[in-house]
């Protein structure tokens, strides 16, 4: 089989920056209707996962019924994780679904279909496929934050940015360690990134010990993800809100320059999918 080195091949040049804003917004609009298509289908598995996320809820419900509270959390503060938390997580995993997946992309060679648009790569890429399943978490966690975390302008302010902000977090997070397969080779490291992330801020970041909140801050940016978000809600900070801006924005400057130094060292493996 013959490998094509895509550093040495022409691509179509852009026509400009609002030509190629539409084309991913109509890709975005397309993958929805192509979801939408099996509508019973859709409501289920979004239902399904609402359902899902309803239980985790009254898990800690029963938990703090019998504890008041574990190191400073109390019930009202693990549903604004778990509102900040579903919303972001599901907007990331539902809308933008192949941003866990960019490594096994380029472990089994497959960007091939979307090198030769005339679009940015990885917009489009993460836009390509919707994941319904998830759709019901951003259902979820909307409703849960105006349901019982005492919506107020202000909070509702401050829960939209910080949700954003989170989603962005996400994002740049698993689209960089993705990129490593360009490097290396495999996906592996993806797939447990994604894992570890999502595992760990499921929790309240003050249960880790002084170390592990290191490594949740520095290395796995789970305490970004919701423990920064919640502290912001209970009691705003602007370093804080500023730290969680930063974060964000290094985090997705890094996958994007990590994710196109990558493209000089990929090679076709001739195998053409939707991407």
């Amino acid at each position: 089989m013959t490998s094509v080195d895509w550093s040495t091949v022409h691509r179509p040049e852009p026509a400009g920056l609002r030509w190629m804003a539409t084309a991913v917004l109509r890709t975005w609009a397309g993958s929805l209707a192509e979801a939408w298509t099996n509508r019973r289908g859709f409501w289920v598995q979004v239902w399904a996962m609402v359902a899902n996320d309803i239980v985790w809820v009254l898990f800690w419900l029963f938990f703090f019924r019998r504890f008041d509270s574990i190191r400073g959390w109390e019930f009202h503060d693990l549903v604004v994780l778990q509102a900040v938390l579903t919303t972001a997580g599901g907007f990331v995993l539902g809308l933008l679904a192949n941003s866990r997946l960019i490594g096994q992309a380029i472990a089994d060679g497959e960007l091939d279909a979307a090198l030769g648009l005339p679009v940015p790569t990885l917009p489009y890429l993460l836009v390509r496929r919707i994941d319904v399943t998830f759709i019901g978490d951003i259902i979820f966690g909307v409703s849960l934050f105006f349901i019982l975390a005492d919506p107020t302008p202000i909070r509702l302010a401050v829960f939209v940015t910080s949700t954003v902000a989170s989603a962005a977090v996400i994002v740049g997070f698993l689209v960089l360690i993705g990129s490593t397969a360009f490097f290396i080779g495999r996906s592996e490291v993806g797939d447990l990134g994604f894992h570890a992330l999502i595992l760990f801020a499921s929790y309240p970041i003050d249960l880790f010990g002084s170390r592990a909140r290191f490594l949740l801050y520095a290395v796995i940016p789970a305490g970004f993800v919701s423990g920064v978000p919640v502290r912001l809600l209970s009691e705003f900070d602007w370093r804080w809100a500023l730290a969680l801006v930063a974060v964000a924005t290094g985090l997705m400057t890094a996958a994007v320059v990590a994710f196109n130094r990558g493209l000089r060292r990929y090679t076709s493996g001739s195998v053409w999918t939707s991407a």
